[in-house]
């Protein structure tokens, strides 16, 4: 028995399994609910990425900052010892 694929034959079959189911009157809210779902997921994978782009522009210039901010504490050896 050889796995052939997804035909029509198979399709009709899911839609009547589904209409069965979740019946007509659902299947519309299941079908908008299902594709709001997926369209939020896809913002926040777009939102993801340019945040993880600008992560590392930050973190660029957080070295850069932390690196000014350890020499402004590093005392300065022009200052009176003992």
């Amino acid at each position: 028995m050889a796995l052939i694929g997804f035909g029509p034959v198979e399709a009709i079959v899911v839609v009547i399994v589904v209409l069965v189911v979740f019946g007509a009157g659902r299947l519309a809210g299941v079908g908008k609910a299902l594709g709001t779902g997926l369209r939020e997921f896809r913002e926040e994978a777009r939102t993801s990425d340019s945040e993880e782009e600008g992560e590392e522009d930050a973190s660029d210039e957080v070295t850069v900052s932390s690196s000014a901010s350890e020499d402004e504490d590093k005392p300065s050896s022009s200052g009176s010892a003992g």
